[in-house]
C-alpha cells in the first residue's frame, strides 16, 4: 500500500508518538468512519488521528465530554461483537466544592454508546445516580472541526489550505463549516436534541438536577455534509433500528463457522464482522475498503488476492461487487501522470480536497503491476466458486484488456516477464503489493534499477493465464485458451529457470532492470507456491526455508528473514509480518501437500490474536521472535481494522481443509483436509452454491477430518480425499 516505513518516500505515515499507547475504538458505515479513544472521545492531539471522516476529510477533530469539569473515570469500554456500537461504561470521581465532597466516586453512573449511519454519528448518553444523595451535574461538550484532508493527517504538509467559515450558532444546534481550495463547501452540524444552557463555537454546557435513583438521557448527533447536500440525521434509535436490520440482510448470504474453540470463534467473529463493517456499498455492488484509517477508500491490489479471493468461499458476492468495479474503472488510454495504461487495473482511488486538486496523486492511480493479473485470476476463481456464466460473458471483454496488458505494458522488454517502472513522477517507486521505496533490493543492500520483475507478479500472470484459458473455453474461444495454456507453460519453465536461488533454497525476491537476481529470502516466495508457479522440488525447498527460524517468528512469516540486508523486524516491508502475506503462503504450502507447514502457520496467526485487543489482527505487526508470555509488537501506525488481515483466517481454513468447488456438477470438494488439534470439530453452515445451500460438519480424526452432511437443499455434491 502506498504507506511505506521508508522516510524517503512523500507518502510516508508519520508517526510521532505509537498509537499502541491505548486501544482505538473504531467504527465505520459506508464512507464515514470514527476514531475515538476508549472513552468514545475524540481526543485533541496534534500527532492524533483520532477523529470522524467521511469522503478522505476530517470532519469533526475533537469531542470531550466533560462532566463538572471533569473526565469521567473510565470502567470499560467495548466494541459490540457485531462492530455496530461502541459502548462504555464510566463514573464520576470524588468531586469536591470548597473541600465539601458533593458527588462520591461510584455514585454517578455515565453511559455512552455510539453508532454510525447515513453521515452521522449519533450518540446516546445515559446518566444515573446510584448515590444517597441528590448531585449537581454540569455537562459539557467540546468539540472543533479542522477539515483535514487524511494526507494532511498523515504528515503530509500543505503549503496552502482554504478558510474556515463562521460557525452558524442556534438553539440546539451549531453548523461549523470550510470552503476548500477545490471550492467545495463541507459543513459538520452537531445537533443536541434538547435546549442546552449555553452553546457557542466550540462548547455546549447543561446544568441538570439527578435525584436518588434518578436518570437522565441525553442525544446527540453530528452530520457531516459536502457543498449543500443535505443529511437526513435521523436519530439514535431509528439508526439502531437500521443497522440491526442491514447486519442481518447481509448475513443471509454468508457462510457462517463455528468451532469447538470459543477463543477461535472470537477471532472469526471479529474478523467476520470486520469485513461487514468495511464493505461499502458502491454504484457498482459491494467492495471492501482496504482499511481503517489511512486506507478507507476502494484498492485495486490489496482487494483483489487478498480480501474478494480470501474469503471467496464464504461470501461470493463480494467478489462479484469487486470484479464489476474493477471493470468500470480499467484503465482506457496512456496517462503517464497517473501511471495508467490501456487494460491497467487501478491501484486506488481517493476522494478529498488534495485529491481533487492534484496535491497527491491518488485520485484515480494505477500505479501496481499486479492488480491486473489478480483481476483474471478473481475472475476465473469466482467463475469456478459460482458458475455464474452469464456474468463471465459481461467482463469477458475486460479480461482480454487485462490480458493484452500483460503482453505488452506489462512486459517492458518483451522476455516474458511482466515488470514495473513509474511513468509518474508523483507516483509510487515500487509497484508491488510491497510498496515502500526500499522494499526491492539485492543481497548486498543495493537497490534494485526499474524496470522491476518481481517473483510473485510472475506466479500471479502464470494463474491468470490458465484460468483465462478456462474462460475461454466455457465462453467458445478454444483458440485463445489453447495459446494461453501454451504461454503459461512456457512462462513457468522461464521463472524456475530464472528465479531460482539454488544457494539460497528459494526464489529471488525479483530481477532488476539488468536482469540480475535480487538475491534476498523473502516472503514473496511463498506467493510462488500460491499461485502454483513453482516446480515441486522447489516448492518443497522453499516451503523448508519460509518456515526456518530465520522467516518464522513464532506468530508468522517475516517479510525479509532475519539475516538479509536490510532486515528490519520494524521496518513497514523489511521485515514485519503481515497477516495476509502469511496467509497466502500458508495457502501455497497447503497447494503443495505441505498441510503440517499451514497447521503452524494458522495456529502462529490464532496465538497472535489470542493475544491482540478484540481479538483483531492488525495490518501488521512488528517481526521480533516471539517470546514466551508475551504478544506481538504492534506496528505503530497499522491499519485495524484492515480487510486483508480480517480476511486472512477463512483464506488459513480453506488451504487446511483442502476445500475448492466445481460449478459443472456442481461439487464440493475437500483434499486431504486438515484441522489442527485445538479444533475438535468445525461447523459450516448457510454454504450457498449454485443454486443450493448446505450445512457441514467436520469432526477432527487422529489422521484426517470426517465430513458429515447436515443438511442440503439442491443438487450438491460433496467429495473428500483424504
Amino acid at each position: 500500500m502506498d504507506d511505506p516505513a521508508s522516510t524517503e518516500n512523500q507518502w510516508y505515515v508519520a508517526a510521532t508518538a505509537p498509537r499502541g499507547d491505548e486501544p482505538s475504538r473504531v467504527l465505520k458505515a459506508e464512507d464515514m468512519f470514527g476514531i475515538f479513544d476508549r472513552h468514545g472521545d475524540i481526543y485533541q492531539v496534534s500527532s492524533s488521528e483520532q477523529g470522524l471522516y467521511q469522503g478522505g476529510t476530517r470532519y469533526l477533530s475533537h469531542l470531550e465530554l466533560r462532566i463538572n469539569g471533569q473526565r469521567p473515570f473510565l470502567l470499560n469500554s467495548t466494541i459490540k461483537k457485531d462492530n455496530s456500537l461502541l459502548a462504555v461504561d464510566m463514573t464520576m470521581p470524588d468531586l469536591y466544592e470548597s473541600e465539601v465532597l458533593v458527588i462520591p466516586r461510584g455514585s454517578v453512573h455515565v453511559f455512552r454508546s455510539v453508532v454510525l449511519l447515513s453521515q452521522a454519528r449519533h450518540e446516546h448518553l445515559r446518566l444515573v445516580n446510584y448515590g444517597d444523595r441528590t448531585v449537581n451535574l454540569n455537562v459539557e461538550f467540546r468539540f472543533a472541526a479542522d477539515y483535514r484532508d487524511i494526507f494532511e493527517v498523515r504528515g503530509v504538509h500543505r503549503p496552502a489550505r482554504g478558510t474556515m467559515l463562521t460557525p452558524d450558532i442556534k438553539d440546539d444546534a451549531a453548523i461549523l463549516g470550510y470552503r476548500g481550495l477545490d471550492g467545495e463547501m463541507r459543513r459538520t452540524h452537531i445537533q443536541f436534541h434538547w435546549r442546552p444552557d449555553q452553546l457557542n463555537a466550540s462548547s455546549c454546557s447543561t446544568a441538570l438536577r439527578l435525584g436518588i435513583r434518578d436518570e437522565i438521557h441525553l442525544h446527540v448527533s453530528v452530520s457531516c455534509a459536502c457543498d449543500d447536500a443535505s443529511v437526513s440525521q435521523g436519530d439514535y434509535y431509528q439508526a439502531i433500528d437500521r443497522i440491526g436490520a442491514d447486519t442481518a440482510a447481509s448475513r443471509s448470504s454468508v457462510a457462517h463457522i463455528v468451532t469447538s474453540n470459543e477463543q477461535f470463534n472470537d477471532w472469526l467473529g471479529r474478523s467476520a464482522a470486520d469485513l461487514d463493517m468495511l464493505v461499502t456499498e458502491t454504484s457498482h455492488g459491494p467492495y471492501p475498503y482496504a482499511g481503517v484509517p489511512w486506507f478507507s477508500t476502494p484498492f485495486g491490489r490489496e482487494v483483489v488476492p487478498d480480501t474478494a479471493l480470501q474469503t471467496l468461499w464464504v461470501r461470493p458476492q463480494l467478489a462479484k461487487g469487486v470484479i464489476t468495479y474493477l471493470a468500470a474503472t480499467q484503465a482506457e488510454s496512456l496517462e503517464p501522470e497517473r501511471d495508467a495504461e490501456p487494460g491497467k487495473i487501478l491501484h486506488e482511488a481517493r476522494s478529498g480536497e488534495m485529491a481533487a486538486l492534484g496535491e497527491i496523486p491518488f485520485k484515480r492511480y494505477y500505479g501496481t503491476v499486479d492488480a491486473t493479473p489478480l483481476f483474471i485470476v478473481l475472475a476465473g476463481h469466482y467463475y469456478r466458486r459460482t458458475g455464474d456464466r452469464a456474468f463471465m460473458e459481461t467482463i469477458w471483454p475486460h479480461i482480454e484488456r487485462a490480458l493484452d496488458w500483460i503482453d505488452h505494458h506489462g512486459d517492458w522488454d518483451g522476455d516474458g516477464f511482466v515488470e514495473y517502472a513509474r511513468h509518474s513522477a508523483n507516483g509510487l517507486i515500487q509497484q508491488g503489493w510491497k510498496d515502500s521505496n526500499d522494499s526491492v533490493f539485492h543481497a548486498d543492500g543495493n537497490l534494485a534499477p526499474a524496470p522491476v520483475a518481481l517473483c510473485e507478479v510472475q506466479g500471479y500472470v502464470y494463474e491468470a493465464k490458465l484460468l483465462a484459458a478456462e474462460l475461454a473455453e466455457l465462453l467458445g474461444r478454444g483458440k485463445w485458451a489453447q495459446r494461453l495454456r501454451q504461454e503459461a507453460a512456457a512462462l513457468k519453465k522461464r521463472f524456475n529457470e530464472a528465479f531460482w536461488l539454488d544457494e539460497l533454497d528459494t526464489f529471488a525476491l525479483a530481477l532488476d532492470g539488468d536482469k540480475r537476481c535480487c538475491a534476498v529470502r523473502t516472503s514473496n516466495a511463498g506467493h510462488a507456491l500460491f499461485s502454483g508457479i513453482a516446480a515441486p522440488d522447489y516448492a518443497r525447498r522453499t516451503a523448508e526455508t519460509l518456515l526456518a527460524v530465520e522467516s518464522f517468528n513464532g506468530w508468522g512469516i517475516r517479510t525479509v528473514a532475519e539475516g538479509q540486508s536490510r532486515y528490519n523486524p520494524m521496518a513497514y516491508h523489511n521485515g514485519s509480518v503481515w497477516p495476509h502475506d502469511t496467509a497466502i503462503a500458508a495457502m501455497g504450502l497447503a497447494r503443495y501437500g505441505f498441510k503440517d507447514k499451514s497447521l503452524k502457520i494458522l495456529t502462529g496467526l490464532f496465538e497472535a490474536a489470542v493475544f491482540l485487543d478484540l481479538h483483531r489482527l492488525p495490518e501488521l505487526f512488528c517481526g521480533f521472535s516471539r517470546l514466551p508470555g508475551q504478544g506481538p509488537t504492534l506496528y505503530p501506525v497499522a491499519c485495524s481494522p484492515q480487510a486483508w488481515a480480517s480476511g486472512a483466517v477463512f483464506q488459513l481454513l480453506q488451504g487446511c481443509l483442502g476445500l475448492s468447488f466445481s460449478p459443472e456438477k456442481p461439487q464440493i470438494r475437500f483434499y486431504h483436509p486438515r484441522l489442527p488439534n485445538y479444533l475438535n470439530w468445525l461447523r459450516i453452515s448457510n454454504l450457498r452454491f449454485d443454486d443450493g445451500v448446505i450445512d457441514l460438519a467436520l469432526t477432527r480424526h487422529a489422521h484426517d477430518v470426517g465430513i458429515n452432511v447436515e443438511r442440503k437443499e439442491g443438487d450438491i455434491e460433496v467429495t473428500v480425499v483424504v
